[in-house]
């Protein structure tokens, strides 16, 4: 890891080099400077399912810029379990309403890293599945769909109907991720599991959701073992 005892100027390499490397930044400074000139975000949409707290640890520790869009229900879920849902909004580079079919993620012609519903009812779940995109939510992941992005759906409901299940198994077979809200429990082995926080069991999902795009999770079972 590089070491700073100041933070030195940003160096004259391409935007999108330096922000896909940012982890090397040696300060939070430069890591927000990266953040606003990074020329490609991650969308983050979330909908109205539980699970609201992951979202905003993958906001805060994604290491690309993120655009969000939550549906209606998505807004309520995230004030009842975190928060202020303009909080989270003041964490994304980029917020849309969810019935804006104007907004840049309704074409499939912006470049982006990818896009992660999280949490993923098993109402989007449903609809991605039947390509049904009659939202911006449901729009934007069939824009990156058939661009050929990454696309992680992660679903929070349980238990499975058999519809829940051939939704996911179209959706997989459409390239997408189905990554449901699993936290790895092992990363907390060892350990007197009343000293383990929720917040530290999603932020170790979160870290495997970013990982699928490419982000270096900051530990992984090799680590733990």
């Amino acid at each position: 890891m590089l070491g700073f005892s100041r933070s030195p100027p940003l160096p004259e390499l391409p935007v999108r080099w330096w922000c896909c490397w940012d982890r090397i930044v040696a300060t939070d400074e430069q890591k927000i400077r990266c953040r606003k000139g990074c020329s490609m975000n991650l969308i983050v949409a979330m909908t109205g399912a539980s699970g609201a707290l992951a979202t905003k640890l993958l906001i805060e520790k994604s290491q690309w810029p993120v655009t969000l869009v939550a549906s209606k229900m998505g807004r309520v879920v995230y004030e009842q379990e975190v928060g202020a849902f303009t909080e989270l909004e003041a964490l994304a580079s980029t917020v849309w309403k969810d019935g804006d079919l104007t907004a840049t993620i309704a074409s499939g012609s912006v470049p982006t890293v990818g896009m992660v519903i999280l949490p993923c009812s098993a109402n989007t779940l449903g609809k991605v599945g039947a390509g049904i995109a009659d939202s911006l939510v449901t729009r934007a992941a069939h824009c990156q769909l058939k661009e050929g992005r990454k696309v992680v759906l992660c679903v929070r409901e349980a238990p499975w109907t058999l519809m829940n299940t051939q939704s996911a198994a179209t959706v997989a077979a459409a390239g997408g991720i189905i990554m449901p809200i699993s936290p790895p429990f092992y990363m907390t082995q060892g350990r007197n599991p009343d000293e383990v926080s929720l917040t530290e069991l999603l932020g170790h999902y979160v870290d495997h959701v970013l990982s699928l795009f490419g982000q270096e999770a900051p530990s992984t079972w090799a680590d733990v073992r």
